[in-house]
């Protein structure tokens, strides 16, 4: 990995700084008396690809390493996991997994056919990393898996036959197979994706006849030992929603989840340049944030069409890949797609998480883009190195909203404009944690004002308040090899409790979570 070259510009960094030229002020009413849906844990997951130096380097590093490992799997990497409770893990991609064949990766790994991962950097592939190693991975971190199967260049039977060796006890061709590649009994396969992306990557095909596919398909994934897998459709790309109504209309019936895709990118379009992880101007900060309320927008219309066909939600919209995509690190290789990560991704995911418990009833899981060294990532390696971006630290201090109940909060808040782009400058989410705590999360966009917020708690609260915050110096601050902790969660107490008011004092570009008991 090559090093981060971090270089601010004195006025970006003197714009950036923590002082603020006044303080704003906001209401909110929080309703514990209204419980809503559960918001699922797996809204929490996380997504490996075989691209860059996800997998190699940042999660596998083999057997015979110096860096410590188990079975090959670094150490460091399983252990920040854990601290996450990651509660699902998507592989091998993305557009990867529609020319992966899964049979390369299994066996003695010396005896292992190589590939050209022709998607990403055209390098080759030793398929040292395959199924077994995944779900040793997914038992070593505590998560569940969820694999996508090749649908662009693979076959019904391929898939057919790879769920079998996964999931059947039988004494059958697939289930001895395993066996004698050292697993005896099968593993739980709870997520099935069929395809990824195949109005792209994944076959350019059209809805029409990406939805007679996954039924052919789907009729080849067997429930094997009484295990019942989620099946998840290929859904739309952002705001294709044609794609979905065809989808739906054509296979809604015969799915649980319905994928869908949108990443932010600063400049505001897929062109290049996309727009720097760290040099940054205001008006790239407020276009970046502005990304979660087009997934606002996105999940509130796809949700519309889905309920023609379902209006029982049965099916979960299941958004398996977003975040930030930015430029490369100058100088790293730009097929691996490795960026550094500020203290802006941190509120962007923040804001995120506030749009998927609002849509609680509909959204099934998302699985951000992606765990380690790619895009928007938890981990940042270099060689024996590990450290933990700031979004790491967003997903580490919402634990506690995992399988929580969505509370209602109402927000009245001051606009954050730059020009004529303009978003909310404090917004708000809350849950009954499974604790039966109420969970409260409190973000200050604005990178310069500070924000005091008036909160008016309906029914019935506790009393004992501890609080956390994560927040920077700059809105373009992170962590580096350096400097892992320049932007770390911190104790947190500009808080005032009085009957049912609470006051709390959001500093700017803030995360602010609040459990009380």
């Amino acid at each position: 990995m090559i090093p981060i070259r971090l270089l601010l510009s004195t006025a970006l960094a003197a714009f950036c700084a923590t002082a603020s030229a006044e303080s704003l002020t906001a209401q909110a009413t929080l309703h514990a008396d209204q419980p809503g849906a559960t918001i699922s844990r797996h809204i929490y997951g996380q997504f490996a690809e075989h691209l860059g130096h996800c997998i190699y380097e940042g999660i596998w590093v083999g057997e015979n390493s110096s860096i410590p490992n188990t079975r090959g799997i670094r150490n460091d990497v399983v252990a920040a996991l854990k601290n996450l409770q990651v509660p699902v893990l998507r592989w091998p991609g993305g557009c990867f997994a529609d020319e992966y064949h899964w049979r390369d990766g299994i066996g003695p790994r010396e005896k292992r056919p190589a590939m050209i991962n022709t998607h990403w950097g055209g390098v080759v592939e030793n398929n040292n990393f395959g199924t077994h190693e995944f779900f040793d991975l997914c038992e070593q971190v505590g998560c569940e898996p969820y694999v996508c199967a090749n649908v662009g260049s693979g076959t019904p039977q391929e898939a057919m036959e790879w769920v079998e060796y996964m999931t059947s006890d039988a004494d059958s061709p697939m289930a001895n197979l395993r066996r004698k590649n050292g697993r005896e009994k099968p593993w739980k396969l709870p997520f099935l994706a069929v395809g990824n992306e195949s109005w792209g990557c994944g076959g350019n095909m059209r809805p029409e006849y990406y939805a007679d596919n996954y039924r052919r398909y789907n009729t080849f994934v067997k429930n094997y030992a009484g295990q019942k897998v989620y099946r998840v459709a290929g859904g739309p790309n952002s705001d294709d929603y044609h794609w979905t109504d065809v989808v739906m209309s054509i296979a809604g019936k015969y799915m649980d989840g319905l994928s869908m895709h949108m990443y932010t990118i600063p400049a505001g379009h897929w062109t290049t340049p996309k727009g720097s992880a760290t040099q940054f101007s205001e008006n790239e900060y407020v276009m970046t944030l502005k990304g979660a309320y087009m997934m606002d927008e996105l999940v509130t219309k796809h949700s519309a069409i889905m309920d023609k066909y379902d209006p029982e939600k049965k099916v979960g919209l299941v958004v398996d890949e977003w975040g930030v995509w930015t430029d490369v690190e100058p100088g790293t290789n730009p097929g691996f797609l490795y960026q550094q990560n500020s203290m802006r991704d941190a509120l962007l995911a923040a804001l995120h998480f506030g749009v998927f418990h609002k849509h609680a009833d509909r959204v099934s899981m998302a699985n951000i883009a992606q765990m380690v060294n790619v895009l928007q990532a938890m981990i940042l390696t270099d060689k024996e190195k590990m450290l933990l971006t700031p979004t790491y630290h967003v997903f580490e201090m919402y634990k506690g909203f995992q399988d929580s109940q969505f509370l209602p909060i109402e927000v009245t808040s001051p606009e954050y404009s730059v020009g004529d782009k303009k978003i909310p400058a404090v917004t708000a989410t809350a849950a009954i944690s499974k604790a039966k705590h109420v969970v409260v999360s409190f973000v200050n966009v604005d990178p310069r004002n500070s924000a005091t917020v008036s909160c008016k708690l309906a029914g019935k609260v506790g009393t004992t308040v501890k609080a956390r915050i994560l927040t920077a110096e700059a809105m373009n601050s992170c962590n580096t090899f350096d400097k892992p902790n320049t932007v770390v969660p911190k104790a947190f107490d500009a808080f005032k409790r009085s009957g049912d008011q609470l006051q709390v004092t959001l500093p700017s570009k803030s995360v602010v979570v609040l459990d009380i008991e």
